[in-house]
């Protein structure tokens, strides 16, 4: 099975990718609609930057321990995709020293991604970005818009013919908020959670949804201008937030959590064997 990472800056999402039987806990099931392997098994765990090697190792290890599985049998290939650089070094050890029999794809620049990268600098182009779009255009092919929900709000285009055109970056709810209790004294902190109407009663209320409500109407007020742009596309939500704000917007009505996850196992087989995963 494959065993594939997507670490954030805040978050990192783990997957067991394999054979999915009748009676298998399938997490998802998106990634057998084209009658592939699907998500068997996931975890979201805190990204920790000063985790050693072996510690990663240890973690992976009580994860799958939680479901009976056993690290050294269940994993037959890893694949990574990082936004913490340091995190990425601790990983490549990590495989070199524990899995150095196991095929490992990172993704960066230079691995095979089979999507073609429109950038000014294809090399800035984020990792989990390129796995968003490969995830976005095998399950939904043609034009589409990512919206990635999470410590960043991030906006990924994809052509009609799969390549990346680009985006949008702008600061996600969790940097929002610690500014905003940062800066301004006499607010504290809140529950995430959608207030009983937009006009808030009560000051928690009014955070909860200037918050929610005021990020959803930026998720449609750039939508709506890529939209222009480009034309018609599919527009789909992932990231942590995405299950709480893509309900309250206009134009997300697919939501795909492990969307990054997705992406990842296609470019990971596109760089070893099948027979690996």
């Amino acid at each position: 099975m494959l065993l594939a990472m997507d670490v954030g800056n805040t978050e990192t999402l783990i997957g067991l990718f394999g054979d999915v039987g009748p009676d298998a806990p399938d997490a998802m099931g998106f990634a057998r609609a084209s009658g592939e392997r699907g998500l068997a098994y996931h975890w979201r765990t805190s990204t920790v930057t000063e985790r050693t090697p072996d510690e990663h190792a240890m973690v992976l290890t009580q994860l799958l321990d939680l479901e009976g599985l056993d690290l050294r049998t269940a994993v037959t290939a890893i694949a990574i995709c990082s936004s913490a650089p340091t995190v990425t070094t601790q990983l490549r050890r990590m495989a070199k020293r524990w899995f150095s029999d196991l095929d490992l794809t990172v993704l960066g620049p230079g691995t095979k991604s089979g999507m073609p990268i429109l950038y000014d600098n294809p090399r800035e182009v984020g990792a989990d970005r390129i796995a968003d779009g490969v995830g976005a255009f095998d399950l939904y092919p043609g034009a589409s818009i990512i919206v990635d929900m999470g410590t960043a709000t991030v906006f990924d285009v994809i052509s009609v013919k799969g390549e990346y055109l680009g985006g949008a970056i702008a600061p996600g709810v969790a940097i929002s908020l610690e500014a905003l209790y940062t800066h301004a004294a006499a607010l504290r902190s809140v529950e995430l959670v959608r207030p009983r109407s937009v006009i808030g009663r009560s000051t928690a209320e009014s955070i909860q949804s200037g918050v929610l409500y005021g990020f959803a109407a930026q998720v449609d007020g750039l939508v709506e201008r890529i939209l222009d742009e480009m034309g018609e596309a599919t527009v789909i939500g992932t990231g942590g937030l995405a299950s709480l704000i893509a309900p309250i917007t206009k134009h997300v009505r697919i939501v795909e959590p492990w969307l990054t996850l997705h992406g990842l196992r296609i470019v990971h087989e596109r760089n070893h064997s099948k027979e690996s995963t």
